[in-house]
């Protein structure tokens, strides 16, 4: 009991992030079996102490005041860029494309995605920039250093090695530039901005393939796919696999465990986790699953507006919306509405730094809704008193 009322914040939001990590294990357990009995305990053991750990960083950045986050964007995001240039440069390749998305950290040797540290923070330092001059008029030219290059050096950085990702990134930070009230025309010049470089680096890849690495073939067949479904190739293999495995799943799947396609399905435990469960729970859990990130995305908004300090309502939709527009990529992929990205269902899927830093943001989120019951019971108080 005593545990359950240390925890403080919206009760919704701890409800749906802890249901859907505990029910993680079992698809992770069962899209695991395809690895071999060994290596089926060593994914579920290490999924489940990395959740595990995942809630400890939760439960301890909620405690904290989210306030501090405004100087500690300013630290980490600026060693956050430099850990994606050290990635970048180190030159990690898959098939002659570039997949440097991984650095190890030495004695220790663990790895991790700095794109995923670099994304949140990014998104904290914009809602930070973006409080501070709220009540004042924007000036494009002072804002382009500040605001927009961070923007441009991380996107830059993670473009070559995950479009997805970097598509994301740029996304999310027009969205929250956009609410935090900075000039419409000169957000779509950005747009137009964003469009030709991209363009640029797209025309300089295919000229000089050997000069930038990247992975443009890869991102060009899922497109073409995407758009020509019909096509017969073995870029088509997963998408082909996971609606199958959503289509044998019917309204109330084959069974716990009884999924044919995760032998078949690669990246069963990531990216493509959701069209697993599907199969196995039917259509009916994966309604459920779709329902909760709904309803996340409503607690994150109320959250929101709950805030009575600017900074602490971009900053909750800068740290929520990723996590339930990811889930929904990852969901629509699966389904093929959009292109196949990558991206994985966040706290259902395995992974390490992504899950980590899901459970932070979930922290962060839960912080500033701390902080709003605070105030309403200060106030309270002194209405009572008075």
């Amino acid at each position: 009991m005593s545990i359950i009322n240390s925890l403080k914040g919206d009760k919704v939001i701890w409800i749906v992030v802890l249901s859907l990590s505990i029910f993680s294990f079992l698809p992770v357990y069962s899209a695991s079996s395809n690895f071999g009995v060994n290596l089926i305990f060593s994914s579920v053991f290490k999924h489940v102490a990395i959740i595990f750990i995942g809630i400890l960083i939760m439960y301890a950045t909620h405690l904290l005041d989210y306030k501090y986050l405004r100087g500690l964007s300013l630290i980490i995001l600026p060693l956050a860029i430099f850990l994606l240039l050290i990635t970048a440069i180190q030159g990690s390749e898959i098939d002659g494309a570039n997949a440097s998305r991984w650095i190890s950290i030495p004695i220790i040797n663990i790895s991790f995605q700095p794109s995923s540290l670099a994304s949140i923070f990014l998104l904290i330092y914009i809602s930070n920039y973006l409080s501070k001059v709220h009540e004042k008029k924007i000036n494009f030219n002072n804002s382009v250093f500040r605001l927009w290059l961070p923007i441009l050096l991380v996107v830059m950085l993670v473009l070559p090695s995950n479009f997805s990702t970097s598509f994301m990134i740029f996304s999310l930070s027009l969205i929250l530039i956009f609410i935090g009230q900075y000039p419409i025309k000169k957000i779509i010049l950005i747009i137009f901005s964003g469009i030709i470089l991209s363009g640029s680096f797209v025309g300089l890849s295919k000229t000089y393939p050997d000069l930038v690495p990247n992975r443009i073939d890869t991102w060009s067949n899922r497109i073409e796919n995407f758009i020509n479904p019909s096509l017969d190739n073995d870029s088509n293999y997963q998408i082909n696999r996971a609606k199958a495995a959503i289509a044998s799943g019917s309204i109330f799947g084959v069974g716990a465990g009884k999924s044919s396609m995760k032998y078949i399905l690669p990246q069963s435990t990531s990216d493509f986790i959701f069209s697993i469960v599907t199969e196995e729970y039917g259509l009916f859990v994966a309604l459920i699953i779709l329902l909760l990130y709904v309803i996340l995305l409503f607690r994150i908004v109320i959250v929101s507006q709950k805030s009575n300090n600017y900074f602490g309502k971009l900053l909750a939709l800068a740290v929520g919306l990723p996590i339930v527009f990811q889930a929904l990529i990852n969901m629509g992929v699966a389904v093929q509405l959009f292109p196949v990205t990558g991206q994985p269902l966040p706290l259902i899927s395995t992974g390490g730094t992504s899950i980590w830093t899901t459970f932070f943001a979930f922290g962060v989120l839960l912080s500033v809704s701390r902080n709003n019951a605070n105030i309403m019971e200060l106030d309270l108080s002194e209405n009572v008193n008075e």
